[in-house]
């Protein structure tokens, strides 16, 4: 049944995925798009050419790990919400996974949060360490949290605040 959360098989073909060893150096793009269409606003956001659909528009976004300095600029741009920076060399212990949110109200730093995976479901505790929320990213904050370093792969959002 398609439940349209991507497959083990499908994150593993996507052409955004930095490699592991490329994860453990620090701060590095995911970019898990996996639908092509015309769409390519993480390209012109990166600085450093690190994001690149060329020619066909409707490409999937290829990710040069090597360029990718994580400043974290194309995590707000991508209209899929689809990009996110992970850090696995945050600590001994700890990762940091970015990315994008766009619901009210926003954590603050030092807040302890329910992290989830792609599906929505809960992983693990996780730490706000960071919230940016500037308005040339129209609306959509980046959040980063600190997870136990074996959930780097999972976490991808965090589940709403109560009002």
């Amino acid at each position: 049944m398609y439940t349209g959360v991507p497959s083990a098989q499908e994150l593993a073909s996507f052409p955004g995925k930095p490699s592991e060893e490329r994860m453990s150096k620090g701060r590095v793009a995911v970019v898990e798009c996996l639908q092509e269409i015309p769409c390519n606003p993480c390209e012109s956001a990166c600085k450093f050419g690190a994001i690149q659909i060329g020619e066909n528009i409707t490409a999937l976004p290829c990710l040069d790990e090597e360029a990718c300095t994580g400043c974290g600029l194309c995590v707000a741009q991508c209209p899929g919400l689809a990009i996110f920076i992970v850090n696995k060399a945050y600590s001994e212990t700890e990762a940091t996974v970015d990315f994008p949110f766009e619901y009210l109200p926003l954590p603050e730093k030092g807040d302890l949060v329910d992290a989830v995976d792609r599906a929505g479901q809960v992983v693990c505790q996780g730490r706000v360490v960071k919230v940016v929320n500037i308005p040339s990213n129209a609306g959509t904050s980046v959040v980063s949290l600190a997870i136990p370093k074996e959930f780097a792969d999972d976490v991808r959002s965090m589940k709403r605040l109560g009002e």
